[in-house]
């Protein structure tokens, strides 16, 4: 092959090898974050039953998200994205004294495929001998639907929801045992700010 025939082949190679070159070395563009304040609240629907005889401190499970987690008029995280969390407290009653209780606490919130961390403030329920229990942010009835509505801008229907729904799941007690079931809306708040990527 001639001289000329092979320089201008040389020349391309080069200037590919450069172009790639430089392509490699940009850095990505990257991610717009958005910041959730502390105080926002998360509504949840638990897909997992949590029980004190069942479940030990430090259990998973795993919930999704019941309306936008909304900053602002943007929507960061959309309804329906699954919320995972764990059992910081899980303890059974004796045979004799004490009673159940069970402490919960959101702990991740899945976007885009990625779990990004998150600080909350802890549900909370307890059982008693007698049968009865105390529980702290459960929401139900009305109360439900004025959350749900007030989350979603109309809190007037979200009441109206609410009466006609009641509580969707409720704390149960069994023996000395207490569980949260399936399907149990429970409503979280950020302890501290959460940094999510924007959409």
């Amino acid at each position: 092959m001639r001289t000329y025939e092979i320089l201008p082949a040389v020349m391309l190679a080069g200037v590919i090898t450069v172009f790639a070159a430089t392509s490699a070395s940009r850095p990505a563009p990257q991610q717009k974050m958005v910041n959730v304040p502390a105080g926002t609240a998360i509504l949840v629907r638990l897909l997992d039953t949590v029980d004190s005889s069942k479940n030990p401190p430090g259990s998973r499970f795993t919930a999704t998200l019941e309306t936008n987690l909304v900053v602002g008029n943007t929507v960061v995280v959309p309804l329906g994205n699954t919320v995972y969390g764990r059992l910081s407290e899980s303890k059974q009653a004796g045979r004799a004294t004490g009673s159940s209780e069970l402490q919960l606490e959101l702990t991740d919130i899945v976007v885009g495929g990625t779990a990004y961390p998150l600080l909350t403030s802890d549900y909370q329920v307890k059982g008693s001998s007698s049968g009865k229990r105390s529980a702290k942010r459960l929401v139900g009835g009305a109360g439900l639907g004025a959350a749900i509505g007030a989350m979603a801008g109309n809190a007037g229907k979200g009441a109206a929801i609410g009466a006609t729904a009641g509580a969707v799941g409720a704390v149960a007690q069994k023996g000395k045992s207490v569980n949260v079931p399936s399907e149990t809306l429970l409503e979280f708040r950020l302890q501290q700010p959460a940094s999510l990527p924007g959409r």
